[in-house]
């Protein structure tokens, strides 16, 4: 069972939309009772880090949340800006963040950037697995995500980066620990590539 978090962000119809093609079962939690019985967690999010944080708050789920994913280690796999509060901090806010994977988000240098639209970063990319890993199963070579983002997530630990992409410089655009997965790039917009990610964190 997948349970995505609905806290206000988040195309949370099109994840269920693939998972349900994929015979998954799914469920939509708006309540700390509707995590109760998660097997799977999906945390999607977009837009502002310091707003997700705001709403995951305003939402009730944020305590029930913890004690899933840190205590009963349940999988969870953070999308976009989903992905971005799983870090301690971010440049963009001033909250703190979930700080479950040690890490802030940083904005892009855009001094390093030659791209004629510089910031976001938007669009179709390659991800390069950085080491093996069961998200990436039957992903390793020609994979290709879309991304709409300016901040990306920088792990404190060279473990914890899944997934590596370029602009302007590498960054990583998958990261992991234990139970926790995050990507920054939008799976449900990723046609077959994204739907092979989410069928193997269905299986993970």
């Amino acid at each position: 069972m997948i349970t995505i978090v609905d806290y206000g962000l988040g195309n949370v119809l099109a994840f269920a939309t693939v998972f349900k093609k994929l015979n998954v079962p799914v469920t939509i939690a708006r309540t700390p009772a509707d995590l109760s019985n998660a097997q799977r967690i999906i945390l999607p999010g977009v837009g502002a880090f310091d707003h997700a944080i705001e709403l995951l708050e305003k939402s009730g789920m944020r305590e029930q949340l913890d004690r899933k994913v840190l205590e009963e280690k349940v999988p969870v796999l953070g999308i976009c800006v989903g992905m971005q509060i799983i870090a301690r901090s971010s440049e963009e806010g001033k909250l703190a963040g979930l700080g479950w994977i040690d890490g802030e988000v940083r904005k892009f240098d855009v001094s390093r950037l030659t791209q004629k639209t510089r910031l976001p970063h938007m669009g179709w990319n390659d991800v390069r697995p950085a080491r093996a890993n069961g998200l990436f199963r039957n992903l390793e070579e020609d994979a290709r995500f879309y991304f709409l983002h300016s901040y990306y997530f920088s792990c404190r630990r060279e473990q914890d980066v899944l997934a590596v992409s370029e602009y302007g410089g590498n960054f990583s655009s998958a990261v992991g620990c234990d139970n926790i997965y995050g990507v920054q790039f939008h799976p449900e917009k990723s046609h077959h590539f994204g739907t092979q990610l989410l069928k193997n964190f269905a299986e993970c």
